[in-house]
């Protein structure tokens, strides 16, 4: 298959600029995928904010992202912004769909393919519209991500961007939370872990849930043995990683998949994650890092942290979770794709 023969419609989130300053995975995603394509030679456009940045060609119709600018209407920038993909479905051979289950509804109005990466189910509710459109394209971001009544093409698993990772081989002295704050994410087990361990904790990330923060954060903040230091982009997480002795991962729910994992241990930072969802997938246990299934593990955990090489963990990361191997996965989904599409052709021609 000649890559510039085809073009690819590659549908980002509108949350927030693609790529993020700071907190949006998808976004992230997104732009990595369209990063590696471009770097293969792929004719891509990207659908994202107008203030996105892309080596491929943007296509917008939103301004910002709708997290960042309170003037603007998060459904009514849904509804444009699905809708302008569609309205030119015509103009590509496939669209690469991240924007969860919304673009699905539009996908028997349009003679374009639409493979979804399924970055996660956001509630249980949702699988409604997936049921419905069981004929589109499905991928996984992990095997254990997934709804056993769906159709997968294949998991690909998201590949970060190394460029912007600083690897350091000598540990820090603290224990660092890294992402959304929010009771999903466990950051009181971290705060509960860190004072058992005797370590200090940074905190970092959007506040998601300002009540879960209000009571089950704030109050343990002392800005000294616990501190909060905010949303970071990526210049301010490579700082923040270079001060970790272990990134603490002790979320409640089954992860979807988990970017500050692999971004920890791309630093070299070793990861203390609950054994729950991907967790499994992302860090090798006892060689990258620990699984564990209580804060008491966890504490344990962090005493064995020297044990780790930390430069396995980067060439564990370099091994699965690149751009490059993200991309390879996405370009035999595609190849898959213009197959079984060609094979369909070909049954309407001869009945």
């Amino acid at each position: 298959m000649e890559k510039s023969s085809k073009r690819i419609a590659v549908l980002s989130p509108v949350a927030w600029r693609t790529p993020p300053r700071a907190y949006g995975a998808w976004e992230t995603v997104a732009s990595n995928i369209t990063t590696g394509l471009v770097r293969r030679g792929w004719d891509v456009t990207l659908f994202a904010t107008q203030d996105s940045v892309t080596d491929a060609q943007l296509q917008a119709v939103i301004e910002h992202g709708y997290e960042e600018d309170s003037e603007l209407d998060p459904k009514v920038c849904e509804c444009l912004h699905i809708s302008d993909v569609m309205e030119r479905a015509g103009d590509f051979d496939l669209i690469h769909n991240n924007y969860d289950f919304l673009p699905l509804t539009y996908s028997r109005l349009v003679d374009t393919p639409m493979v979804t990466t399924i970055h996660g189910f956001s509630s249980p509710k949702v699988l409604r519209v997936y049921h419905k459109y069981k004929e589109s394209y499905f991928v996984s971001i992990s095997n254990s991500d997934r709804n056993s009544e769906l159709p997968y093409v294949a998991t690909v698993y998201n590949g970060i961007d190394l460029s912007n990772i600083t690897f350091t081989s000598e540990p820090g002295e603290c224990l660092v939370f890294l992402g959304r704050i929010h009771p999903d994410k466990g950051t009181h087990l971290a705060i509960e872990t860190a004072k058992k361990s005797g370590r200090d904790l940074l905190i970092a990330g959007i506040i998601q849930d300002q009540n879960y923060f209000d009571l089950a954060v704030r109050p343990h903040i002392n800005d000294s043995s616990i501190r909060f230091v905010g949303s970071v982009g990526p210049p301010e997480r490579d700082v923040l990683l270079k001060q970790a002795w272990a990134v603490l991962h002790l979320n409640t729910m089954p992860e979807r998949f988990g970017l500050v994992m692999a971004e920890a241990m791309a630093a070299g930072v070793p990861v203390i994650a609950m054994d729950e969802g991907s967790c499994r997938e992302v860090v090798a246990d006892d060689e990258t890092g620990f699984l564990v299934n209580s804060v008491d593990e966890a504490v344990s955990a962090v005493g064995k942290i020297d044990t780790i090489h930390r430069d396995d963990c980067r060439k564990h990361v370099e091994k699965y979770f690149t751009i490059e191997r993200m991309v390879d996965g996405y370009e035999e989904v595609y190849d898959e794709i213009f197959r079984r599409e060609a094979l369909k052709g070909r049954q309407e021609e001869y009945g």
